[in-house]
Order: C-alpha cells, then sequence, then structure tokens
C-alpha cells in the first residue's frame, strides 16, 4: 500500500508541476501579445496581469492623439490598483526615470510596454512615529 501512495504522489508531483509550466508558458504569451517586459517584480501573477491590461487598454487611448499622456497613465493605474487592492499605490511612467522606493511586500512592479516604462509600487500603510 506504501507503494501505491509513493506512485500516486509522484504522478500528483508531476502532473502539478505540467500545470505550473502550461501555466507559466501561457502567461509569457500573453505578456509578447501586449508587448509587455517585466524589468523586475516582487508581485503575484494576477496583479502583474491586471497591470498590463490596465496598462496597455490606457495606452492605446491615450497615444490615440499621438503622444504619450504619461500623467493621465500613471493615474488611472494609480487609481485602478487603489481602488481593486486598497490604498497606498504609486505610479511612475514615462519614457527616460530614474527611481529609488521601498515597498511593501508583493507590491512592486517595474515593467515596459515597448518604449513606455511603468513603476507600480504599494508602500506599507502605516502611521508616522512622531
Amino acid at each position: 500500500m506504501e507503494k501505491a501512495e509513493e506512485e500516486l504522489e509522484r504522478r500528483s508531483k508531476f502532473l502539478n508541476s505540467l500545470i505550473l509550466k502550461k501555466k507559466s508558458a501561457e502567461e509569457k504569451q500573453q505578456n509578447e501579445d501586449l508587448k509587455v517586459r517585466v524589468r523586475a517584480s516582487d508581485m503575484p501573477f494576477s496583479l502583474q496581469n491586471h497591470a498590463f491590461k490596465c496598462a496597455r487598454d490606457n495606452l492605446d487611448a491615450t497615444m490615440a492623439c499621438g503622444k504619450l499622456d504619461s500623467k493621465r497613465l500613471a493615474l488611472v493605474l494609480k487609481k485602478e490598483f487603489d481602488s481593486s487592492y486598497g490604498p497606498a499605490w504609486h505610479c511612475i511612467v514615462g519614457t527616460s526615470f530614474g527611481s529609488y522606493v521601498t515597498h511593501s511586500i508583493g507590491g512592486f512592479l517595474y515593467f515596459s510596454i515597448g518604449k513606455v516604462y511603468v513603476l507600480l509600487f504599494r508602500t506599507a500603510v502605516e502611521p508616522l512615529n512622531h
């Protein structure tokens, strides 16, 4: 009986690894379809995909006039993440910028869509100590 349980466990692990590989390949293909390139991340995939879709949709809208409206895109992403995942989200959008930020665990994403770079991060919501 013990050998049967070990074999069942082995097969279960194998199937789980196949599922994870398939999900990873699908997410990679989806990112390539959106022309998204992750530069750095400490964020769950579901939130990353939400950010990519929101950025792509709004980037297309802001680029309709032929020029990037980075302030508008940053505002839209910030408001979307504040309303979906709680307050304290910050967003920087542009074609050239430097930054050094502190973020909450699981709340950091730096990616690009074409030549537009997006930094989206959440800071800890704690009262200030005086």
